[in-house]
């Protein structure tokens, strides 16, 4: 139930804190004193569309907050656990903050919300019916449900679902194969050719850089090898140890050649003998460098035989490399994805030659969810009929009252197992005829706003208690009628607030007389503001107002006495004997002005 809400600087509320109490809420006022703008901040708070004239003159925004208490077992709890929601409690709060310039921002139990979420929660806990607006009964979408509701089908359009889910997922998984299966049928031959042609060549992952890593590393080879060669004919040239050789034989003949001469003439008539020379030490030099020569041709041999690769790698890897890349060319792939294409043209070929069994069991898969989607979604269909006939029944004995007894609701249920859903293969919307033989149409195209309303109010007494809507809220239902019409309007809203928590704004006296709480909507006028003002009414101020609703200008005591028996309603629950007095308390009645609520008291 709805249990609080509080409106602050909404139109012509500055600040209005009010309780909430279970069954029925009437509230009564003059015309224009503000009863649609209570209604409008509670759809506001519920998500509902804003305009820039909603924030009262002179504040910067407006706020209104709403509280409620659902069920346990009310399916909003998991509207909210689902998009990680927190709960308060047991409460549901709803807060709506609404700005001079059109913005606005939403907030579920204090955590910020789109303005699109706050709705979502709001339709689940709120229900509005104007004279123009019947929400989901106006929905040919909604109607469907709104049967399902009062059949109680849940776990049948559960199991329709389901059931549903597992045909569509069969049949998406089918489809995809079958996709596969026709594009291996087209590129068959190319398919084969493809598979053909790599199994010879066989490319291995990674192949293509082991392949430029090893060319990189013969190249490098070749060069070092070219300049050990280079050395290797520097140290084998003949020549050279032709020199040492030459050289070390004019040092051992120059040795031979020294002997003892006599000394040379000086002209002073004596002679000196010539020092002995050694050539030992530059022969044994001569000797030694021949030999270092000699040892270091054959470590420059050794080194060269060493690293001579083998004279035909380098033409294998460029085979190899060029033969891998010619084929990425060839099939529009790069080398690297070689390997893959060729893996997935095999799987292709293997899916077109070897995949028979596998599609044939999808297509049996597809088949027995079909067939288990068509048992259900039949069984369903033929419990909607039958329900719709109870419905049907149950709408029409809520007409008569309403003075609507010439009207004729129907629901009208098209199955077509061809155009099946994932609700089933109904399309379902309520008919009306107001007429008598009239054709039926569209409840939203053939009823008229007070008629609409009565509609509603006759399908809300007939399916609520199926229901899990918290707060239903009537706007002006009793509209154009009177008398015994307004009394069966009155008992049917009082009936339906047995099972949800019912808000009426009405100007209807018997309306208003079957309210367990009764709320007056006035406007409070100074030199430089007006306001609109909310009062509970006790039992003495419940008199004064319907009373004045009655008499209209001026009470009067027969109008007070109407209204104490309207207050005081037969316990049998026929019609209110009230309301074959209100004519004459009507009749007594002198457009001389409505008293202030302190004139009202003393009068009673």
């Amino acid at each position: 139930m709805l249990t609080a809400l509080h409106i602050q600087d909404i139109v012509l509320i500055d600040q209005l804190s009010l309780s909430m109490g279970e069954g029925l809420t009437a509230l009564t006022g003059e015309t224009g004193a503000g009863k649609s703008i209570l209604l409008d901040a509670l759809g506001l708070a519920c998500g509902g569309r804003a305009s820039r004239t909603a924030v009262r003159e002179g504040a910067a925004q407006g706020v209104v907050t709403v509280a409620f208490e659902p069920g346990a077992d009310h399916p909003v709890w998991s509207v909210l656990t689902e998009n990680g929601l927190d709960r308060a409690d047991d409460q549901v709060i709803l807060r709506r903050v609404q700005g001079k310039d059109g913005r606005g921002r939403g907030y579920i139990n204090d955590q910020p919300v789109s303005i699109t979420m706050l709705r979502t929660i709001g339709e689940a806990l709120l229900e509005i019916h104007g004279q123009h607006d019947g929400r989901g009964f106006l929905t040919a979408a909604t109607h469907r449900d709104l049967l399902d509701d009062f059949g109680g089908h849940e776990k049948q359009v559960a199991s329709v679902k389901s059931a549903w889910t597992q045909w569509r997922s069969a049949v998406a998984a089918l489809e995809e194969k079958q996709r596969d299966r026709d594009r291996a049928l087209r590129e068959a031959d190319y398919l084969r050719h493809v598979v053909g042609e790599l199994t010879d060549l066989a490319p291995v992952e990674g192949e293509e850089a082991e392949l430029v890593g090893a060319r990189t590393r013969l190249m490098a080879t070749e060069k070092m090898l070219d300049d050990v060669r280079a050395a290797r004919d520097a140290v084998d040239d003949d020549g050279l140890e032709e020199k040492l050789a030459r050289a070390s034989r004019h040092l051992e003949t120059a040795a031979n050649r020294q002997i003892k001469t006599a000394a040379p003439y000086t002209g002073e008539g004596h002679t000196d003998d010539q020092p002995t020379i050694d050539f030992s030490a530059a022969a044994s030099r001569l000797e030694s460098a021949l030999s270092e020569v000699m040892e270091a041709r054959g470590l420059v041999q050794d080194l060269a035989e060493a690293i001579d690769p083998d004279p035909q790698a380098m033409d294998r890897v460029e085979e190899r490399l060029f033969a891998l890349r010619a084929a990425a060319r060839k099939h529009g792939v790069a080398p690297e994805a070689l390997p893959g294409f060729f893996a997935r043209s095999r799987e292709s070929l293997d899916l077109l030659e070897n995949d028979e069994v596998a599609f044939g069991a999808l297509e049996a898969t597809v088949k027995t969810a079909k067939t288990d989607y068509d048992r259900a979604a039949h069984k369903l269909s033929q419990n909607r009929h039958k329900i719709a006939a109870i419905l049907d029944k149950a709408v029409m004995s809520e007409l008569a009252p309403l003075k609507l007894g010439r009207a004729v609701f129907s629901t009208d249920i098209v199955s077509d197992a061809g155009a099946p859903m994932e609700t089933g293969i109904d399309q379902v919307e309520f008919m009306v005829a107001t007429n008598p033989g009239a054709p039926k149409g569209p409840l939203k195209t053939i009823a008229s706003g007070g008629e609409l309303s009565r509609f509603v109010l006759a399908m809300k007494a007939a399916i609520a208690s199926k229901e899990h809507r918290t707060v239903i809220i009537f706007d002006e239902v009793d509209a154009g009628v009177g008398g015994a019409v307004a009394d069966a309007v009155g008992e049917r809203l009082a009936r339906l607030a047995r099972d949800a928590q019912v808000l009426v704004v009405t100007h209807s006296p018997q309306v208003a007389a079957r309210a367990q709480i009764h709320w007056n909507v006035a406007k409070e006028q100074t030199d430089t503001a007006t306001l609109t003002r909310v009062m509970p009414l006790d039992d003495d101020e419940r008199v004064e107002e319907i009373a004045r609703m009655l008499a209209g200008a001026k009470i009067t005591d027969a109008a007070r006495d109407a209204a104490q028996q309207l207050l005081a309603p037969d316990a049998s629950g026929k019609e209110n004997p009230a309301t074959r007095t209100i004519a004459r308390a009507k009749k007594t009645t002198t457009k001389t002005g409505t008293p202030g609520k302190s004139a009202r008291k003393k009068a009673s």
